[in-house]
């Protein structure tokens, strides 16, 4: 990455399935993801419990999943709140960078909400898919297509990052730098009237 300027990493949210998948492939990316951010020194927060792909250090899971130990005990640290968009408001307050691994319909949510609060000028944090044996090409394609017909521009395309490997997925998220919509960029997001101060995510359309 000689002659790019590098942004600073210390913490990666990481998006990912429930369920272990089909491939062992899937499993054995995400542990090598784990060692990867391990000796970057990079801390990482996930949805907590330790289902499927789901992994350890800072787990921030909505307090419906602890009743009767549905998704199992977090690893490392965790924190409970009171609703899923909550737990994605944190996730996006305590990260400095996205990384989406194979999943169902929740990854692909958590994993749209950031693209689509990024091109609202929300955070300009950079976000990934690890295409692990092909797993997103699809969804890349469908993206592409989208642009091609004219429902997302191509400066929106570019806030989607994608790599095989997990160095180079981190080295790209590193190098990203943001580029806002003019028009866009100047919304005001206030914050809300609560105790403690969060960005109001909600758009009346």
């Amino acid at each position: 990455m000689e002659g790019v300027s590098v942004r600073k990493i210390k913490k990666i949210c990481v998006f990912c399935g429930a369920n272990s998948g089909k491939d062992v492939a899937f499993v054995n990316a995400t542990f090598h993801l784990g060692k990867v951010l391990g000796k970057r020194k990079i801390d990482l927060v996930y949805g907590g419990g330790k289902l499927g792909l789901m992994g350890q250090v800072l787990g921030i899971i909505p307090s419906a999943f602890t009743v009767n130990n549905l998704v199992g005990e977090t690893c490392g640290k965790e924190i409970k709140v009171a609703t899923m968009q909550e737990r994605l408001v944190m996730m996006m307050e305590l990260s400095d960078a996205f990384i989406a691994l194979p999943g169902g319909f929740g990854t692909l949510e958590e994993l749209f909400q950031m693209i689509s609060w990024a091109q609202l000028s929300i955070h300009n944090k950079p976000i990934g898919v690890l295409n692990i044996n092909g797993f997103f090409n699809g969804l890349l394609s469908f993206v592409d297509h989208a642009v091609k017909q004219e429902f997302i521009t191509p400066r929106a395309r570019k806030i989607l990052i994608s790599a095989t490997t997990a160095d180079e997925l981190v080295d790209k998220l590193q190098a990203f730098r943001f580029e806002s919509d003019p028009a866009l960029s100047k919304l005001k997001w206030s914050p809300s009237s609560s105790q403690k101060e969060k960005l109001d995510l909600t758009l009346r359309l």
